[in-house]
């Protein structure tokens, strides 16, 4: 924080600016104390926007319900003005671990906006941070440790660096299974998409892993807690805060688009899926998500959501596989047993008393580290599509899109589809990280594809055991099917649903055959990010950019359109866009867009 003279001008505008909005700082307690209390038959709770603050000297001087932020007027650069590290909830340490989210305390000083908060503990993975909360070559030398902090609830914001009121917002959620990802991820700097939608933009850290979602019946029997759904609860607060506070940064928030790719599209679904949540969004943006459960599918199909019997026994064997750790028990059986024996307060405070990095540890060496949304019947329906299917969710305009070939990034899964099937790759991911990190995009490869794929997927193009056919049972099985399933569901309630599918696949060799139209690559081409990533190594040449460029600002055009009118279709699309079950291929030769209608 900066400390201000109370006799500057800048003082006396933070001054004015609290005592216009003291009453949306009781607005958001209340808020915030009804999440807490819980109950699922408690109605949604919608907060009206604020008004917005007068112009100041400083365009990224902002007054939000809990206090001033200092952002950054980047105009020069990129044409916007941003807000990095906003607190939308306490840190959920200590007492609070495992609880729902709850409201920032108030500053009184001016709070510095313009960093990114740390990313959520989780253990590294190759989308996820480092050791320095950014894109680095610590990824690959992380992989499998700690990083991140549980004081994690902060959003970002991006606006276009002018006057302009009541724009559209779209809220992102990050992908990376729930178990990994961060918001300082470059892939998702939201200055371009915010300048070429004229949009406000705003990205969300949640809690990830056992801290995120975590069915331990004694924490709900010992605080009152209705949901181990917490990374849930977490998106619905910052949404509150967009609620509360975003006309303040000039966004509308009777006109907010909630987006998410992978997990991220998962946890929207479970969102969209729940009546409390009305009000929070009006429009929705799915990419590779699905919330379907086995019974909504046909066989030999994936479901998106595992039971809630799946997660209790998880959150059994989370609890006993600490008490055998740390000594307390001698094995699985011994712990059943201490645990008949201890309270659920007893049961709480163990758990909460734990390192988060060494809870972390033994979870993941159990092989207990899986999250994902619980369909618990109180934050997620029993049965998410089928209550989508009585219209007691939310009926709000939907784009949903899936990659041409997911299921490449999930080579190493391919055995979980059948014995006859090996790991697709045969470098483990610290190695081929450390290849994509050391890649020239515009210089011959050093690797070839035998480097990185199994011999016995090669070529890759070979009938029913190359690497594309055998991938594209991971693509068909679990991402299409749960997309399918879901578009169907909804048609018979709305026919604003449109679906894409991104078949991009212009890398330089031999990645277009190891990624080519992968999962995530559609990513850069939302946020208009080709900058440094884990991806941009391996697929953004120069050769490829002229094309790569027109996609891009067709694709974000498109989104702009969805925003302000829950209709995708756009000029620069070039094609016309029909609703589902109608399917717009956005691709792109070396030098233009190439999109299609099907």
């Amino acid at each position: 924080m900066t400390k201000k003279s109370s006799t500057s001008s800048k003082a006396k505008i933070v001054a004015q600016r609290a005592r216009a909005t003291r009453p949306w700082v009781l607005a958001w307690a209340a808020a915030a104390a009804l999440a807490a209390c819980g109950g699922s038959s408690s109605p949604p709770v919608t907060l009206a926007p604020s008004e917005p603050p007068p112009v100041a000297a400083d365009p990224a001087l902002r007054q939000t319900s809990a206090g001033a932020l200092q952002g950054v007027d980047d105009s020069a650069k990129t044409g916007t003005y941003f807000w990095k590290g906003v607190p939308y909830a306490q840190a959920p340490t200590g007492a609070l671990r495992w609880r729902a989210p709850v409201a920032p305390k108030a500053w009184s000083e001016v709070r510095d906006a313009k960093r990114f908060a740390s990313a959520c503990l989780q253990i590294s993975r190759m989308f996820g941070p480092g050791a320095n909360n950014t894109y680095d070559a610590t990824i690959g030398t992380t992989m499998g440790q700690p990083v991140g902090s549980e004081d994690c609830l902060y959003l970002n914001i991006w606006r276009p660096a002018s006057e302009e009121k009541n724009l559209p917002v779209l809220v992102f959620v990050h992908g990376g299974s729930n178990i990994s990802g961060y918001t300082a991820d470059p892939l998702y700097d939201g200055a371009n998409l915010a300048k070429a939608a004229n949009a406000v933009v705003v990205t969300v850290n949640y809690r990830l892993g056992i801290l995120g979602f975590l069915n331990v019946p004694q924490l709900a029997q010992a605080d009152g807690e209705e949901s181990g759904n917490f990374a849930l609860l977490d998106v619905a607060a910052a949404l509150k805060f967009v609620q509360s506070d975003i006309a303040r940064f000039g966004g509308d928030a009777a006109n907010v688009t909630l987006s998410g790719e992978s997990a991220g599209a998962v946890n929207l679904l479970a969102m969209m899926s729940s009546s409390r949540n009305a009000g929070l969004f009006h429009k929705a943006i799915e990419m590779s998500g699905g919330v379907s459960i086995a019974s909504n599918l046909p066989p030999a199909t994936v479901p998106a959501l595992s039971p809630a019997t799946a997660s209790l026994a998880q959150g059994q064997g989370i609890l006993a596989s600490l008490l055998v750790a740390d000594g307390t028990a001698a094995d699985a059986n011994a712990a059943k047993t201490y645990i008949a024996t201890q309270t659920p307060q007893q049961i709480a405070a163990y758990l909460r008393g734990k390192d988060g990095n060494a809870l972390l540890k033994v979870v993941l060496a159990a092989g207990l580290n899986a999250a994902n949304p619980i369909p618990d019947g109180k934050v997620v329906p029993v049965d998410p599509i089928s209550t989508l299917a009585a219209g007691q969710g939310l009926n709000v305009p939907l784009m949903a899109g899936t990659m041409k070939e997911e299921g490449k990034l999930f080579a190493s899964l391919l055995p979980t589809l059948s014995p006859a099937f090996k790991p697709g790759w045969i470098v483990d991911d610290a190695t081929r990280f450390s290849m994509m990190f050391n890649n020239d995009p515009d210089a011959p490869s050093k690797v070839a594809i035998g480097d990185i794929i199994d011999a016995s997927y090669l070529p890759v193009d070979k009938p029913v055991t190359g690497f594309n056919a055998a991938t594209g049972l991971i693509t068909a099985a679990l991402f299409e099917a749960n997309r399918t399933n879901l578009m169907n569901t909804l048609a018979a309630r709305q026919a604003k649903l449109w679906s894409y599918r991104f078949d991009w696949a212009q890398q330089p060799a031999p990645w277009n055959d190891v990624y080519g139209a992968a999962h995530a690559f559609d990513l850069p081409f939302l946020f208009g990010n080709f900058g440094p990533s884990v991806i941009s190594g391996v697929a953004f040449s120069k050769a490829n950019e002229g094309g790569r460029v027109a996609l891009s600002k067709a694709f974000m055009a498109s989104v702009s359109a969805f925003m302000r009118t829950g209709d995708p279709n756009t000029a620069a699309l070039g094609a016309s866009w029909a609703p589902w079950p109608a399917l717009l291929h956005l691709d792109a030769t070396a030098s233009t867009a190439k999109i299609s209608a099907q």
